[in-house]
C-alpha cells in the first residue's frame, strides 16, 4: 500500500509557526488531516517548558541545597497539599495565538481546507512525575491534572470545534507500560495506575472535538529512552486506552525505530482492537530516505491494512531546519494525495 495520510506529532524545528504551516501545508496538501504549530520557542523542550511555572510556585521548593537549581522539586515545608493550586499553564494562550496564524495560512491557501488545527498536550503524569519527587508527587499531580483539564477545555472554548484537534502525548506512561529498565522506575499495578487518568483526559474533551493519542518512547536528544522490542506493548496500551474511553478516538500514533523493517516488529499490529473510525499513524519516517521508509511501510502493510505515516516523535530537538525540511519531503515522497471519493 501507499499511504495517503500524514501526521505530525507536535514539534517541528522550523523558524516559526508561519513556516510550519506554509512548508508542511504546501508540501503535503490534503495528505494532512491536522497540523500543529510546530511548538516554537520554549515549547520545543516539551514538558521542560513547564519548569519555570513549577519553580515559581510557592507550594514547591528545589530538593537540591542549591536554590538556583530548577529541578527536582518537592512540596515546600509547612504546605498542606490541599492548599496547592495552579492557574494558567500557558497552553491555551499559545494555542489562541497560533490559531490566528493557522487561519491566516489557510486564507492564503498554504493550508488546505478541511485541515484541523492540532494542539498537542503532555499528560499531567509526564510533567509532574518528571520534576516532583517524594510522597508529595501524587497530591501535586492531582492538582496539576485538574489545571491541565481546565487548560484543554479553555482551548476548546477559544477555538471553533470544527477546526480543532487535541492530541495527548503519552510518553512516560508508555515507557512504564513497556516495563524495560529505563528512567521510569518500576510501577506496580500499571494498568490501574495509568489507564483511568488517560481515559479521564480524553473524556474531558467535548465530543465534537477530535482527540488523538501519540504513544512515545521519548525523544531525548532525538533518541528514544528505550527502544521497543516490537509493537506489542504499544498495541496493548492502545487497546487498553481505546477500551477505557467513552468517546471516539480520532487517531492513534505509534513509533517505529529506524532499523526495524522486520516481521517480528510489526506482527503485533494484527492485534490492534480500535474502533473502525480511529486512524492509525506509524512513526516510520526517518532521515534515511523514502526508499527505506517504503521498506518499513511494506513490512507494516503485511499486518495492518490501512495507516498513515509520521515520524516517531517530534522533529525539533537536535535537528536543523535542513534536516526537518528533508523529513517533510520524505513524507511526501512516501505517500500520495488522497483520492476524492
Amino acid at each position: 500500500m501507499t499511504p495517503d495520510r500524514v501526521h505530525f506529532v507536535g514539534s517541528i524545528a522550523l523558524d516559526s509557526a508561519d513556516d510550519v504551516f506554509r512548508t508542511c501545508g504546501r508540501t503535503l496538501g490534503r495528505r494532512l488531516k491536522r497540523l500543529p504549530d510546530g511548538e516554537p520557542a520554549g515549547r520545543r523542550l516539551w514538558v521542560s517548558w513547564q519548569i519555570p511555572l513549577l519553580r515559581a510556585s510557592p507550594y514547591l521548593k528545589p530538593l537540591s541545597p542549591d536554590p538556583q537549581l530548577m529541578v527536582p522539586l518537592e512540596i515546600a515545608p509547612g504546605v498542606n497539599p490541599q492548599d496547592i493550586r495552579f492557574g494558567e499553564l500557558g497552553y491555551c494562550r499559545e494555542a489562541r495565538i497560533s490559531y490566528q496564524d493557522f487561519c491566516a495560512a489557510r486564507e492564503r491557501g498554504d493550508v488546505a481546507e478541511g485541515v484541523k488545527f492540532q494542539v498537542s498536550l503532555p499528560t499531567p503524569f509526564a510533567v509532574i512525575s518528571a520534576f516532583v519527587r517524594g510522597d508529595g508527587m501524587f497530591p501535586v499531580l492531582a492538582v496539576y491534572e485538574a489545571a491541565m483539564i481546565r487548560e484543554a477545555q479553555a482551548i476548546c472554548d477559544a477555538i471553533p470545534h470544527g477546526d480543532l484537534a487535541i492530541q495527548w502525548d503519552v510518553c512516560l506512561e508508555m515507557v512504564a507500560w513497556d516495563g524495560q529498565p529505563s528512567i521510569v522506575p518500576p510501577m506496580p499495578n500499571t494498568e490501574q495506575v495509568l489507564i483511568p487518568p488517560l481515559a479521564k483526559l480524553c473524556d474531558a474533551i467535548p465530543g465534537d472535538v477530535e482527540v488523538g493519542i501519540h504513544l512515545c518512547y521519548g525523544d531525548f536528544d532525538a533518541k528514544h529512552f528505550i527502544e521497543p522490542v516490537d509493537a506489542g506493548k504499544m498495541v496493548g496500551l492502545a487497546n487498553a486506552i481505546a477500551a477505557a474511553v467513552e468517546r471516539p478516538l480520532a487517531w492513534m500514533h505509534m513509533p517505529v525505530p529506524i532499523e526495524r523493517d522486520d516481521d517480528e516488529f510489526f506482527a503485533p499490529l494484527a492485534e490492534l482492537a480500535l474502533d473502525p473510525g480511529t486512524e492509525v499513524y506509524l512513526g516510520l519516517v526517518h532521515e534515511d530516505g523514502a526508499e527505506a521508509t517504503n521498506s518499513r511501510i511494506a513490512a507494516a502493510s503485511r499486518y495492518l491494512q490501512d495507516f498513515g505515516i509520521a515520524t516517531e516523535c517530534g522533529i525539533a530537538r537536535q535537528r536543523t531546519v535542513e534536516q526537518v525540511e528533508k523529513l517533510i519531503r520524505i513524507h511526501a515522497e512516501a505517500s500520495v494525495e488522497p483520492s476524492d471519493h
